[in-house]
């Protein structure tokens, strides 16, 4: 959601009102079946749907499903009320109270109460926890000390006032952070089931939710089965009685599947080398729309990597033919980047790489300086792994980037694995050039610029470290003008754009193939489609 004030409004029970009559609109828009079973392809198997410890779109697509926040998301993208019926912010911006709404409760028939919101919050932030966007929450006074292991979780300024009303303290006022109560990993979670079992407790038939669907059955590297929720607070307006989920990742099959009917929705990337043939045969089934996701490489950048000199990772940027990548390669309207955030991200982040607006002939003439003077060309190779996950655009512009860097005196050996065992790769630190696809969690560029900041995802994966990248980040959280913090927000970027922290190649645009049989499914920026919205024409 894209603030204009300088933090969001309160909702009061007026607005709910008319949201609620929008979504009844869509609803009953929408032809029902009686028994429905929606079939989708999810790109990639998870490697878990435990919410607070999931990194992959693929996985979170699945998990919203699972746990309801306590601020929802309705299907055009706008923030709804959730498992809280309302909530209002104090006048100096720190202080959110939330109402949890009375017939909230678990899939077991316990109610979900303001502890189970403060439970899920505290393992949320434990450093053992691990949790993927656990930066977006540092605003909650002594979040950050407590996901560093220097403060016990007991001390997060969140506090059941009673069963029903939560209330959240912050250090400073953040224009985001409703968005980030949006998120699945804030979801409440059952305390009366973690607290016993805290390792294996998403198992089929038996895990806990609160969301519209329940885990009826997950059959690894195959499918997995969604049953609607009898005991979710909207049951009655959920139209799918089941949803089932395949981890295709190869495009060529999810393609042949829905030709054939067997997928209503592919979220698996269209080819892009077929793209416009694809648009002539498939019509209004090819979705396409702007994305606030951003496509990149992540460099290595500790010591031990040939990486870690700016020379070599400023002479693979120069060398980057990114509009051949866009334009030949994929041609869906992706936009080149020279930067992080993307640019239809809201709040104003601006920022270059230094050399994006230099000739190729003059790049080219650059890079090879920089490799002779790091000690590498044609006739002392520079030889370096480049990990990417099955796709197959994502092979095509793997060895395309191969191509480019090879007059420079760059030998590439590609390793392609699944998308777990690709991101767990990253996260270990066990690569030295990585594909890698940032998919915005709020539509601010903090969620882009704050994995870089130390301690956030992308800093422990590549061992970026800037003091004064920090202290920008920092300053852009707390600065309440829209303007002044625009600035912030693009001095920051623009260090890590000089430090030649990434490779960035370009702003995604969102493909999905989406069966006419299917309604309520409706394109946004942040490409959240929830499932209780959807219904299917038999």
């Amino acid at each position: 959601m894209t603030n204009t004030t300088p933090f969001p409004r309160p909702v009061r029970h007026h607005s709910l009102f008319k949201r609620a009559a929008l979504t009844a609109c869509l609803l009953t828009i929408a032809p029902l079946s009686m028994a429905a079973t929606l079939r989708i392809d999810n790109g990639a198997e998870p490697g878990t749907l435990d919410p607070q410890k999931t990194s992959g779109v693929w996985e979170t697509r699945i998990v919203r499903e699972l746990f309801e926040t306590l601020v929802s998301q309705d299907a055009t993208g706008e923030l709804v009320a959730g498992l809280a019926s309302r909530w209002d912010l104090s006048d100096d911006g720190l202080t959110w109270t939330f109402e949890l709404r009375d017939d909230a409760q678990w899939s077991d028939g316990e109610p979900i109460t303001a502890g189970d919101a403060v439970f899920s919050l505290r393992r949320l932030l434990r450093p053992e926890t691990t949790a993927h966007n656990a930066n977006l929450y540092y605003p909650i006074e002594n979040a950050r000390a407590i996901n560093a292991g220097e403060a016990a979780p007991e001390t997060l300024g969140a506090r059941a006032l009673d069963d029903h009303h939560l209330e959240i303290q912050l250090e400073r006022p953040t224009a985001w952070f409703l968005q980030a109560i949006a998120m699945p990993e804030a979801a409440p979670l059952p305390e009366h089931v973690l607290r016993e079992q805290d390792e294996r407790w998403v198992i089929p038939g038996r895990t806990v939710v609160s969301g519209a669907f329940t885990l009826s059955e997950w059959s690894p590297q195959d499918h997995i089965t969604l049953e609607k929720n009898p005991q979710f607070y909207a049951a009655d307006d959920v139209a799918l009685d089941e949803a089932i989920f395949y981890p295709l990742e190869e495009a060529s099959a999810a393609l042949n599947r829905f030709r054939t009917g067997a997928l209503d929705i592919s979220y698996t990337s269209v080819p892009g080398g077929r793209f416009e043939q694809l648009r002539r045969e498939l019509g209004e089934t090819l979705r396409v729309n702007p994305m606030v996701a951003e496509y990149f490489y992540m460099f290595n950048l500790r010591p031990e990597s040939p990486l870690s000199d700016i020379r070599v990772r400023e002479a693979l940027n120069l060398a980057t033919r990114r509009e051949v990548i866009t334009d030949q390669l994929l041609g869906m309207g992706q936009t080149p980047s020279y930067w992080l955030v993307p640019r239809v991200t809201a709040g104003g982040a601006e920022g270059a790489l230094p050399t994006a607006q230099m000739a190729m002939d003059e790049r080219m003439a650059r890079a090879r300086e920089l490799m002779q003077a790091a000690g590498f060309g044609p006739n002392n190779p520079l030889t370096l792994t480049l990990r990417y996950n099955t796709l197959e655009d994502h092979k095509k512009i793997a060895v395309a980037l191969a191509a480019m860097w090879k007059p420079l005196g760059v030998d590439v050996a590609l390793i392609n694995t699944e998308a777990a065992s690709h991101y767990a790769a990253i996260r270990e630190g066990d690569f030295q050039l990585a594909r890698y696809g940032m998919v915005a969690t709020i539509d601010d560029p903090y969620d882009f610029l704050g994995s870089y900041t130390t301690g956030g995802s992308s800093a422990l994966s590549s061992g970026y470290h800037n003091a004064d990248y920090d202290r920008l980040v920092e300053q852009s959280s707390e600065t309440i003008d829209p303007s002044a913090r625009a600035e912030l927000l693009t001095r920051a970027q623009q260090h890590l754009l000089d430090d030649y922290a990434l490779l960035p190649l370009y702003d995604y645009v969102n493909t999905a193939l989406v069966s006419e049989r299917v309604h309520g499914w409706a394109p946004t920026p942040m490409d959240v489609h929830p499932l209780r919205y959807i219904s299917l024409e038999e």
